[in-house]
């Protein structure tokens, strides 16, 4: 009997000894609540923006980098030959435009001038041997033919034509260039300027920069491969912020709040890291139907971030934590 007795007290001890442990370990009573998930980051596959040969990676894997450090480089011996004959073709077309603005020189002018007053000379002459020779056939002079007199109104005629051609170059010089024609060469000089703007940045997309801090993960590529803009060169892993990636049941998500404190401990390190609740999913993963039983509806889980202070960067990715939420902290 008494045997019995003591049978019974020791199952009535591990029942409440197993129902201490379910409450303060599974979640479901007002102990901490515990998670258990692994350690995740962000990650950036970089690539170049175009196309060609890579000359060289300056990264190896493990190696830290800033935000804007050079990771890597194209071979630009194609381009700059054509940055060069573009830099060359926009000051041509800048020295053009400034010429029209400027319009005509003062010796230009001059010149114009001189040639009017010779034209008009050359006009002044011919008129007089043109009237010589009228005066001449009126006077019965038998040295004078009708083939000269001809000849010598026609010479009048041209040299009053080049003396009105002078005249019409002078007025233009004084004018200077036309309105459109200033407009065209500086829409040309735009357009110059626009092709050296692209080349400029072909040029400046061969060196792979890289847009965050971090730890390179992978060296995908190595000098002479060619590389494009879906072949990524290195892998870049962003160290801040990490966070643990848990999952917790249906029945303990009122008990997890956005910004509750949590403790995040790793295999072989002692010391726990802080951390707070920083994402709850709010879709149910593992859901086999829209529309669940009250036996099945307690088994769905949800994705929960905590995210998690690694001022010395011991984390590393995938690593197994342990992460514990105090009920009355998630409470508040």
């Amino acid at each position: 009997m008494r045997r019995i007795v003591i049978l019974l007290i020791l199952v009535v001890a591990a029942g409440s000894a197993s129902a201490w442990w379910w409450q303060n370990h599974d979640g479901n009573g007002d102990g901490p609540l515990v998670l258990y998930g692994n350690v995740d980051l962000r990650q950036i596959d970089l690539a170049f923006i175009g196309s060609g040969r890579i000359a060289e990676v300056l990264v190896d894997e493990g190696a830290a980098v800033e935000k804007g450090d050079i990771v890597a480089r194209l071979d630009t011996s194609l381009i700059e030959p054509q940055v060069a004959q573009a830099e060359a073709g926009v000051a041509a077309q800048a020295a053009t435009v400034e010429k029209l603005q400027n319009g005509s020189r003062p010796e230009e002018i001059a010149q114009a001038e001189a040639n009017v007053d010779a034209a008009r000379a050359n006009a002044r002459n011919a008129s007089l041997s043109y009237d010589r020779a009228i005066q001449l056939q009126k006077n019965g002079s038998p040295s004078v033919t009708q083939s000269q007199i001809d000849s010598a109104k026609a010479a009048e005629d041209a040299a009053t034509a080049q003396l009105k051609v002078a005249e019409q170059a002078l007025i233009l010089a004084q004018a200077g260039p036309r309105a459109e024609d200033i407009a065209a060469a500086q829409a040309q000089l735009k357009a110059s300027e626009a092709a050296l703007d692209l080349l400029r940045r072909q040029l400046d997309d061969a060196e792979l920069v890289a847009p965050a801090g971090g730890v390179i993960r992978s060296r995908l590529l190595e000098p002479g491969e060619m590389a494009s803009a879906a072949k990524p060169v290195v892998s870049i892993a962003i160290v801040d912020p990490k966070w643990v990636r848990a999952y917790i049941s249906e029945p303990d998500l009122p008990k997890v709040a956005p910004g509750a404190e949590a403790s995040v401990t790793v295999d072989g390190h002692d010391e726990a890291f802080a951390g707070s609740v920083g994402f709850i999913s709010s879709v149910a993963e593992f859901t086999p139907h829209a529309i669940q039983t009250e036996e099945l509806r307690t088994s769905l889980v949800y994705e929960v971030r905590i995210l998690v202070e690694d001022k010395d960067d011991i984390l590393r990715l995938g690593m197994p934590a342990t992460v514990t939420l105090t009920s009355d902290e998630t409470a508040q």
